[in-house]
């Protein structure tokens, strides 16, 4: 919009310009030539008198000479063809019954008919082109100067005029994209032209709302999972005064589950908004600390743990903590969902351009198919929102996840680079 702003008074200026600066240069040009014009007349004038009186050719020799000396081709022919000046100043054709201009090779010739005793004598004075042409080059060099003088000036003007009027949409712009990247708390300062405060406002507004959407719709998730404490804990009870057997045992896995996924409700409803697009995480560094912190466990279940990273940062677009609950839900899966004993590997490597590839495999009893990556769907007696966590965080960072089921379970998260 600036550039198009500036183009738009660069073209109107150079019009204007053109429309006065084109006419003013002819006329100048006119003016000189008119002004050398008026001088040659002025001369003929001032040696018509001396012509007319003079006894001969001799008298007027004086007067020509002076002329001569002022630096103009001045001549009188006599009537008897004598030439008194410079011939060069003679015009070549008959000689003029009247006061006359002619156009000569190089220039002008002002001849005068003076009616004498015996005849006619003619004064001319000629005008050399370069001599009608005086100071025109330079008045042209000025009046360029002028025109480019006044067309910076024009283009300064603009493009100040068209960066007061770009700046609160380029805000404007840049506060809408820092929105939709997550950052919730940007807001515009309205500023430009009505219209644009109005939109610049709008935008505060809405921003403002939806941050209170986000808030309330966390706060009611919050609060279902609160209102779920109460008969889970009954339900506990109720299991706990269960007689001891395999049932008891298994409505207490069951329960203990639930009370994990309440928990997880509640810590993922009171968490703050995710960066969005611009979050940026090391997945090495995230998944080697993981590791770190599960590999005890394996280690008192007798599990061996195969664990592959590349070496260096691999920035991802998730961030840190989001990417460390979703590690934490896949080895909880395994641990879960396998015998202990059971060997598992964690390996981590760069993606073809940028991100990374995170796979958890183990060689338990496997997962019915792929579809365990659907929101609440799992083949082996979980609620499956482990897994749906993973495929939304590879989602939101522009990747992918996949579980293959076939020998134990192989769990690939495909995660972007950050933008």
């Amino acid at each position: 919009m600036r550039r198009r702003i500036t183009l738009l008074v660069a073209a109107t200026t150079s019009v204007v310009l053109l429309a006065f600066l084109l006419p003013a240069a002819a006329l100048v040009s006119r003016v000189a030539e008119a002004r050398a014009l008026d001088a040659a007349r002025q001369q003929v004038q001032t040696l018509l008198p001396v012509v007319a009186l003079a006894p001969g050719a001799d008298g007027v020799r004086t007067a020509v000479d002076a002329g001569l000396a002022a630096g103009r081709q001045v001549a009188v022919v006599w009537p008897d063809g004598t030439v008194v000046g410079d011939p060069g100043a003679v015009l070549p054709s008959a000689v003029p019954t009247t006061a006359t201009t002619v156009d000569v090779a190089g220039g002008t010739v002002v001849a005068q008919p003076v009616a004498r005793d015996g005849g006619t004598a003619v004064v001319t004075v000629r005008v050399p082109d370069e001599v009608a042409r005086s100071g025109v080059l330079r008045t042209w060099l000025v009046l360029g100067g002028l025109g480019l003088v006044l067309f910076t000036l024009a283009l300064l003007v603009a493009d100040r005029l068209a960066r007061t009027l770009t700046r609160p949409v380029s805000e404007l712009a840049a506060t809408a994209d820092r929105l939709g990247h997550g950052e919730l708390t940007a807001r515009v300062e309205p500023a430009g032209p009505a219209d644009i405060r109005a939109v610049g406002t709008a935008v505060n507004r809405l921003a403002g709302r939806i941050g209170e959407l986000l808030a309330a719709e966390r706060e009611n998730a919050a609060d279902l999972a609160h209102r779920l404490r109460t008969p889970l804990t009954a339900l506990r009870l109720d299991v706990d005064a269960l007689p001891t057997g395999s049932a008891r045992d298994r409505l207490v896995d069951d329960v203990d589950e639930l009370s994990r996924t309440v928990d997880a409700v509640i810590a993922d409803a009171r968490r703050p908004v995710r960066e969005g697009l611009q979050a940026e995480s090391d997945a090495a560094a995230v998944v080697a600390d993981r590791v770190g912190f599960w590999a005890v466990l394996a280690e008192d279940e007798g599990r061996a743990l195969d664990v592959d990273l590349v070496p260096g940062p691999l920035p991802v677009r998730v961030p840190a903590a989001d990417l460390g609950a979703v590690v934490d839900a896949l080895l909880g899966n395994v641990f879960a969902h396998t015998p202990a004993g059971t060997p598992f590997a964690v390996a981590v490597r760069s993606r073809p351009g940028g991100g990374a590839v995170v796979t958890v495999a183990d060689r338990g009893p496997g997962t019915a198919a792929t579809a365990a990556v659907r929101r609440g769907v799992s083949g082996r007696g979980s609620t499956g929102l482990g897994l749906d966590i993973a495929r939304r965080a590879a989602e939101a960072s522009g990747g992918s996840a996949t579980v293959h089921g076939d020998d134990g379970t192989t769990v690939v998260l495909e995660l972007g680079p950050p933008t």
